[in-house]
């Protein structure tokens, strides 16, 4: 591990320039320079994960859908509860806080994972994610770098809502609430589309389309994108529908 300050440097530089990379070279630095497996970038709104804003590769992608696809995991908790969330090892008997995430996570070889609260405008927006594939705690160099990159991930998502139509120019910062305007296209049209083939409100459209993913064992935005493709109508029952 580096010293801290020229951990802090590393970090700086890889924000930079703040653009739309700006998120994923901050999770691929955090492998480099944390010595972990994958870290992700997560946003939230309204206590629900809307949106992976950066991610080091697939797999840290795949785990952090996994947390919309089931509606629990170490980033909701983080953003809840304010603090960082440390889970040393999934398969402790005695840990069984997400059941469905952990199972999903364990079967893709993760053992360890952390996730940091990321703020912005004084509101917890989100959290960095980090994963390993081997139990063990943090030390004490990684939670302090880990607390770092997700204070400087506010950075490109301030940069990302200032770029978009919906930034308020007499604003100095974003309204959280605009963070949903970055989330998960295709899983908002497919729960308008639920809504309207089977006349119920979005929570219940959004339900149909999450418990759909976990009995197939897909991610909500997999199930999505065949409801918008129009591969997959939720209201067609048929025992040998296949997506």
């Amino acid at each position: 591990m580096l010293p801290f300050m020229q951990l802090r440097q590393e970090f700086e530089a890889a924000v930079l320039p703040a653009d739309e990379s700006a998120a994923d070279r901050l999770c691929t630095a955090c492998v480099d320079l944390l010595q972990v497996d994958g870290a992700s970038i997560s946003l939230l709104h309204d206590r629900d994960a809307w949106g992976t804003f950066g991610a080091s590769g697939e797999i840290s992608r795949r785990l952090d859908e996994f947390q919309f696809t089931f509606g629990e995991g170490p980033c909701l908790d983080a953003v809840a509860q304010s603090k960082p969330v440390m889970v040393p090892d999934l398969a402790h008997p005695a840990d069984s806080r997400w059941p469905a995430f952990m199972s999903a996570v364990l079967g893709m070889g993760v053992r360890g994972i952390f996730a940091m609260p990321v703020i912005l405008s004084g509101a917890n927006v989100g959290a960095l994610v980090l994963f390993r594939r081997t139990p063990g705690t943090l030390t004490e160099a990684q939670a302090l770098g880990s607390l770092l990159a997700a204070d400087l991930a506010g950075g490109p998502v301030r940069s990302l809502l200032r770029r978009s139509a919906f930034w308020q120019a007499d604003c100095d910062e974003a309204a959280p609430d605009e963070l949903i305007l970055l989330g998960r296209v295709e899983v908002a049209q497919a729960t308008g589309m639920i809504m309207g083939q089977l006349d119920v409100g979005r929570s219940e459209a959004l339900a149909r389309l999450r418990g759909y993913a976990f009995a197939h064992d897909m991610t909500a935005s997999e199930v999505a994108w065949n409801i918008v493709e129009r591969r997959l109508r939720l209201d067609d029952d048929r025992p040998d529908y296949n997506v």
